[in-house]
């Protein structure tokens, strides 16, 4: 057996009926390395799909016969076409793809493969795709020494002992990751220490373009996480001041070896001065100082600085009531928009804290109007079940995605301001903390994989839906009949509500166990320097950041600032991340807030149970070894489950002295 699963590109035979299948290229160059991608993997994939012949050819004119178990694809090139976009028509025996650019041509062909392998490839068909997203990307958090931070599905697949590993595994990973549309990786962790620090060095630079070359034949980018002390750390500087002109002319001299080394890389992402990392703070200098000062550096090479704005005091006081880490990063970012280069990227998450499972969108999407944004979320489940507990967060993203920040009268959504709808950007995107590892299956979960597969499939078309993204997966990965599909497809849907109902209620986030952030621990974080609290006392739960408190729900625009700021216009679902709310105050269901946190926590534990009873019934129609996988992570989320619900239920009963109305079992 292989030493890792084809996830959705596993290409099992699902379609009868097609004896032969001939391919014609035209207009695009043979030699053309993405092209002979392209041809590899129609001809895999309609082989594995149909069991037909499949015959492949470069020419001008098409050949084959029309004639019955015959599928002929045509794939040209159409410069109406916008770039990375396709089209896809059938008629009869005919299928025509045609895209701008051979990334198009190798999108377009994952789709009809996409198609292909859940039966919709029919006569008739018309099918236009052009991406949504300029950039669309994979921040990887992979350790040189094999570790990954955040990982929970075994070890690195780009490195082992500091050094880099490219194999087999590398170009299926790159075949994922264009099947679904990436066309940006980040091999390296943000955090760059040790061995990393000197990736920007030729001690790698033989493997490394070794690996973009990989990347490049699939029509991704390669990116490389930097460490700001680079000048001090390699370069044996007394300081990493971006204004110094020997530090200038340092990143100068350094990026012409890395660029003519590795001339296909697309640039830099830079984590700077947050939580213990080195940045332009250190010298009373800004976040614009520090990326355009690499901007500019880079700028001869056409290549980006992405810049993360997770930047924040991470010394704070737990007595302080005023400072507010969700204020920090509109703090820091705001009054310098318009101030940075072209050529950089502001890289901002989805929420103020730290992708939490409920948490109101950044003030900063939006809030910015003259600098390049880019969103990013996490699918590697840091707090969100860790691919232990189901957990699909496309309809999280989704939500994201359809925010009317009110930025402007129209085209106001975060979804308008990254693709670059709402002020004519170009650099522009979204980019995911990935969520794989060299476990067989990749994901840790089997079914954490529709995280990976989704945010890919979104990034290129925000138009789909939760259920549209979950139903190809499912058909990809399990080529179920319709019933049992649906039964996955169910538990997908439902599996972040049931998450959060047993976990955090009401935003209020946290409450996670130290270092590890699985399982509970209510108070673990609640007198740290972290800036994560809760402030329950007997009386309530919840931060007060309305204008009597933190002011943070004031950094939005007034349309969103005034339902924040008021606890009965506050969305109930982000409550307590807003407002110190009574044990007593009364929801609009009538509950009060105690008995809501009592009722969540015992209807998401029950929730969770009933998605373990609803796998036990497709036994016998996956594979054994995805099931028993999946199997063993349910037993493990309902254990998570049931803690969360008597620690948290225990905790809040013990605080506020309120029993449960309906007489269930809470600890005293």
């Amino acid at each position: 057996m292989s030493e890792w699963t084809q996830l959705w590109l596993d290409y099992r035979k699902v379609c009868d009926g097609i004896e032969k299948v001939n391919v014609i290229v035209r207009d695009f160059s043979k030699e053309n390395r993405v092209i002979k991608s392209l041809l590899d993997e129609i001809t895999r994939g309609m082989k594995g799909l149909t069991g037909a012949e499949i015959s492949v050819a470069i020419k001008d004119e098409f050949e084959g016969k029309s004639e019955d178990g015959t599928l002929n694809v045509a794939i040209q090139k159409n410069d109406e076409i916008l770039a990375e976009g396709y089209r896809i028509f059938r008629k009869g025996s005919e299928v025509l793809l045609e895209a701008a650019d051979e990334k198009g041509a190798l999108y377009g062909t994952y789709h009809i493969l996409r198609m292909t392998a859940r039966g919709e490839l029919i006569d008739g068909l018309e099918k236009k795709c052009d991406p949504d997203n300029p950039l669309r990307m994979m921040n990887h958090w992979d350790n040189m020494d094999g570790s990954i931070e955040r990982g929970y599905s075994g070890r690195s697949f780009f490195y082992k002992n500091n050094e880099v590993i490219v194999d087999d595994r590398t170009r299926d990973y790159a075949r994922f990751m264009a099947s679904i549309g990436i066309n940006g990786v980040v091999i390296n962790n943000v955090n760059v220490k040790e061995a990393a620090s000197y990736m920007i060095t030729d001690r790698y630079f033989d493997k490394l373009k070794e690996m973009s070359d990989v990347f490049a034949d699939y029509g991704i980018k390669m990116y490389l996480s930097l460490n700001f002390a680079s000048p001090i750390e390699l370069g044996g500087m007394k300081v990493c001041d971006p204004l110094d002109p020997e530090v200038i002319k340092w990143w100068e001299d350094k990026c012409k070896e890395v660029f003519t080394a590795l001339p296909d890389l697309g640039g830099f992402l830079v984590k700077a001065d947050s939580e213990g990392r080195p940045g332009p703070f250190t010298y009373g200098r800004t976040q614009a100082d520090g990326a355009n000062m690499l901007a500019d550096v880079v700028k001869p090479y056409d290549k980006l600085i992405i810049w993360r704005c997770f930047v924040y005091n991470c010394t704070q006081d737990w007595r302080d009531t005023k400072t507010d880490r969700a204020r920090a990063g509109y703090d820091y970012f705001k009054d310098l928009d318009g101030k940075y280069h072209e050529n950089v990227i502001l890289q901002i998450k989805n929420g103020p804290m730290d992708f939490q499972i409920r948490e109101p969108v950044s003030p900063l999407l939006g809030g910015l109007t003259k600098t390049n944004q880019m969103l990013e979320v996490q699918i590697a489940q840091e707090y969100t079940g860790q691919q232990i507990d189901l957990c699909y967060l496309i309809p999280l993203f989704k939500e994201v995605l359809d925010f009317k920040t009110y930025c402007q009268k129209d085209k106001d959504t975060v979804a308008d301001i990254i693709s670059g709808r709402a002020f004519g950007n170009k650099n522009c995107g979204m980019a995911a903390v990935i969520n794989t590892g060299n476990d067989k299956n990749w994901t840790g979960n089997d079914l954490a994989a529709a995280n990976l597969y989704g945010f890919g499939r979104l990034a290129y078309d925000m138009s789909l839906s939760a259920e549209e993204i979950a139903r190809e997966w499912v058909a990809q990965t399990f080529a179920l009949e319709k019933a049992d599909e649906d039964i996955i497809v169910k538990m997908l849907i439902e599996s972040r509500d049931i998450y959060e109902k047993y976990t955090c209620p009401l935003g209020i986030g946290w409450m996670v166990t130290p270092n590890t952030h699985y399982g509970p621990s209510v108070d673990g974080y609640e007198y740290s320097r972290w800036g994560t609290y809760h402030r329950a006392d007997h009386l309530g739960l919840g931060v007060d950041r309305s204008d009597k408190g933190t002011g943070y729900a004031m950094q939005y625009y007034p349309e969103n600032a005034s339902k924040y700021n008021e606890m009965e216009k506050c969305p109930e679902e982000l409550l307590l991340f807003f407002h110190h709310v009574p044990y007593s105050y009364k929801l609009k269901d009538g509950r009060t807030l105690i008995q809501y946190i009592y009722d969540s926590h015992f209807e998401g534990e029950s929730r969770a149970e009933e998605m373990a009873e609803s796998w036990e019934k497709l036994k016998g129609k996956i594979s054994d070894e995805s099931f028993k996988r999946v199997k063993n992570r349910f037993e493990r989320q309902l254990y998570n489950a049931k803690e969360w619900r008597d620690q948290v239920n225990t905790y809040f009963y013990r605080k506020s002295g309120i029993a449960d109305e309906k007489g269930r079992k809470i600890y005293e």
